[in-house]
């Protein structure tokens, strides 16, 4: 939200009080507490009939800083509240000394000058300044009637942190819009508004600046930021509150951010190997039945296209009754024995589900006389017509209400669904009165987190830790907790495919692990062009899902290229499962993302900075989706010789190419100095990876070239490792972990096969 008129004048019917000096302070070992006065002080009677803002300093976390800025303390807190974890007492340290005070927390220092201008200067461990909430940093705004504002309340806190010249941010969600946010209005405001606009279904208060350090609004309301957008050298931040509460992330490194951001908002759960297959679904408002289900599962094994998961969209259910969680029984008269077929066939099981309750189930009235639905102020039972007739909405703030969702769905489990696609939970009203008397406001974004949470939780009960895996639209903070979570409604063209990958990495760099997309895209049919490229691009995904809403998605209806397109990638990424399953484990212990954008991995070197059309899948495999029709694209390889996985080619980076793919091809590069283990069965995600796999090694040309790479289990757990090093002109490769043979291939080199000590010449 814009406040001022330009650098010199503040908007009509606006008022803003900054903090000016400090006025008095008290430190504890800890944390200090500032009391800031609006105006300077200069005789005592300008103390009288004046704001003072209390602020906090505090380090919830090794490498943390918060600050909680409050003007009116007696507001009451109704909640929800992001749940924020962290060792017991504080972390930081205090240090008092010719009137500054610093709290210092692992590489992370806050310093406040008593005797200057208000100033709160964050630095890193070599004293280096990162940001500052400066002059006009720590403030509220006060709004009267003339202010030209669509707002209920007329008081917020805001917070201004420097911009360093060229210092860019990323982050804040799933966002659609330009990947690097500088000039960005951007609201935190949970909205079904699809893949094209500035709504996004996925809204986190946390950015990442290129500069080494994150920021945390720890808010799950409307918050609103104005990067470079209101004052160009400064990030905005505001609520309609009277407190304002942020965490500086240290780095220094992004890697180091999100690792110590995703320790106070959780770690991803590691996704089930089996969910890393291609799923496909029935589509949304295409006509569906068994016979139409069996066709597309037989036709995907006739084709030799290895299929993992068969998703059952919407209209499983009777049409006006979503969600009732019955099988149509016109269309589906007998679910437990299909579902047992379906899994006879090696396959697993979703179905859609969401927590909207229409006035024609059942569940409708039960949840009514149960207290399980959303009320209004007056008692009545929210409800509208959007989406489905007269329904209503869960209130998952209810214990009870939670338990009862959760039964429901334990009788799919028990039929044999395996997981859920959890659609929805943005279009949550503000005029309603909830179970636990949380803030409406502040729920708004924050139901999203309780809906997922309900069902993973259900999902871990019944099948077993490891063994829960969502298709997750909406989300918050914390979220990331409950992976998979997808792009929601993309079209059908180019376009929106980068559009997609733009919302995959912007939310990758807000805390999530794993991400996925509808390939094809939603809306629409693709062409096959579109859906050949986007085919390449969604298997080289972290979770891979074929799609749509008014047509079918199986490859053939697109082509025999096509089948030819999908059946070589999905094998592909079977091989790579040791290397990504390791990547995922790495994910669960780090909260580092699986897709990684080029700043991620490589924050040192400027053209990667901007880079939205390619990314870095694990540590050591660079894709960059085509998004042509004639296969034309442009790549940037950084410094270091990169081999083409799939042609052997290799280049020598820093380098921007342009290249032309047929579809059965993109640029997919490994780094120097790489090993990749690859599976030899291609037909399963969750095969034996220990049977016969192949070391691909990508050796430097370092006469002391060393390097250990794992191969997992099922449970994300090391099974056994393998350490490469260079020996004169041979590599010597020794196995812990595995008495059983395996493979080691040299690119440019030569190839072995044995077990225990292999050796390999290099020429």
């Amino acid at each position: 939200m814009k406040f001022t008129n330009g650098f010199w004048r503040i908007r009509d019917g606006v008022q803003i009080s900054y903090a000016t000096e400090v006025r008095d302070l008290r430190a504890d070992a800890d944390r200090f507490t500032a009391f800031a006065a609006v105006k300077k002080v200069e005789r005592r009677g300008d103390t009288l009939n004046a704001p003072l803002l209390t602020v906090d300093c505090f380090s919830p976390a090794e490498g943390v800083i918060g600050v909680r800025v409050t003007h009116l303390g007696g507001k009451r807190r109704l909640g929800p509240d992001f749940e924020v974890t962290g060792p017991e007492g504080g972390a930081g340290a205090v240090r008092r000394a010719d009137g500054v005070t610093e709290l210092t927390s692992g590489p992370l220092t806050v310093s406040l000058d008593e005797n200057a201008p208000w100033s709160l200067v964050f630095r890193d461990a070599d004293g280096r300044e990162l940001t500052r909430a400066g002059r006009k940093g720590t403030a509220f705004a006060t709004l009267d009637e003339k202010a030209q504002f669509d707002t209920p309340e007329n008081h917020h806190m805001l917070t201004q942190l420097a911009l360093g010249v060229g210092e860019q941010i990323y982050g804040l969600g799933e966002r659609f819009t330009p990947f690097v946010k500088n000039g960005q209005i951007v609201d935190m405001w949970q909205a079904d508004g699809g893949t094209s606009s500035e709504q996004a279904y996925k809204n986190i208060p946390f950015y990442l600046s290129s500069r080494g350090y994150g920021v945390f609004v720890n808010h799950p309301g409307a918050v609103s930021f104005e990067v470079g957008s209101e004052a160009v050298g400064q990030v905005q931040f505001s609520v309609e509150d009277q407190t304002i509460e942020y965490y500086i992330v240290a780095g220094p490194t992004p890697k180091e951010v999100l690792s110590r951001y995703t320790a106070l908002t959780g770690r991803p759960a590691l996704p089930p190997a089996w969910s890393f297959g291609l799923w496909l679904t029935t589509s949304f408002t295409t006509s569906y039945d068994e016979k139409t289900v069996t066709s597309f599962v037989d036709g995907m094994a006739e084709r030799g296209i290895p299929l993992s998961v068969f998703h059952f969209d919407c209209f499983w259910m009777r049409e006006y009754q979503w969600s009732d969680f019955q099988w149509d029984p016109e269309v589906f008269p007998d679910p437990e024995g299909m579902l047992a077929r379906l899994k006879a066939k090696g396959l697993r099981v979703s179905a859609w589900i969401n927590p909207y309750i229409a006035q024609k189930s059942a569940l409708f009235d039960e949840g009514a006389a149960l207290g399980h639905l959303v009320r209004k102020p007056n008692g009545d039972i929210w409800q509208w017509d959007l989406w489905q007739a007269g329904m209503g909405l869960v209130d998952f703030t209810s214990p009870a209400a939670c338990e009862w969702f959760q039964s429901k769905l334990k009788v799919l489990l028990d039929q044999g669904v395996d997981c859920f696609k959890t659609d929805f939970g943005e279009r949550i009203p503000t005029d309603v009165v909830w179970h636990d008397g949380s803030d409406p406001e502040r729920m708004h974004n924050y139901y999203t987190h309780l809906y997922n949470k309900t069902v993973f939780d259900l999902l871990e009960k019944e099948r077993g830790q490891g063994e829960a895996v969502l298709f997750a639209r909406s989300a918050t903070a914390g979220g990331q907790q409950y992976p998979v979570h997808w792009g929601g409604d993309c079209w059908s063209s180019f376009g929106a495919m980068a559009e997609s990958l733009r919302g995959g990495l912007s939310l990758s760099l807000s805390g999530f692990g794993f991400w996925s997309h509808d390939i094809g895209g939603f809306e629409g049919t693709p062409d096959p062009a579109v859906f050949k490229r986007w085919l390449a691009f969604g298997l080289l995904s972290s979770h891979s899902r074929l799609h749509g809403s008014s047509s079918y998605r199986v490859p053939w209806e697109f082509g025999d290229e096509a089948v030819d397109v999908a059946r070589e990638f999905t094998r592909l990424k079977h091989r790579l499962m040791p290397y990504l399953y390791g990547s995922a484990a790495e994910t669960r212990r780090t909260g580092v993302p699986m897709m990684r954008p080029m700043v991620l991995e490589f924050p040192g070197d400027p053209a990667c900075r901007p880079l939205d059309r390619q990314y870095m899948l694990g540590s050591d495999l660079l894709v960059a989706p085509v998004f042509t029709e004639d296969g034309e694209v442009e790549v940037y390889l950084p410094e270091g010789t990169w081999t083409h996985l799939l042609t052997g080619e290799q280049v020598t980076g820093p380098v921007w190419r342009t290249e032309r793919h047929g579809f059965d091809s993109l640029p997919l590069y490994v780094r120097e100095g790489a090993v990749l283990p690859l599976a030899s069965d291609d037909g399963r995600p969750d095969g034996d990876w220990l049977d016969a796999p192949t070391l691909l090694v990508h050796p430097t040309a370092a006469a002391g070239y060393e390097a250990d790479v794992t191969v997992p289990d099922l449970t994300g757990e090391t099974a056994a490792t393998f350490r490469v090093r260079r020996d004169g002109d041979a590599l010597r490769v020794t196995a812990t972990g595995t008495e059983r043979p395996y493979t080691v291939r040299v690119v440019g080199g030569g190839e072995v096969s044995g077990s225990g000590e292999v050796v390999v010449p290099l020429s």
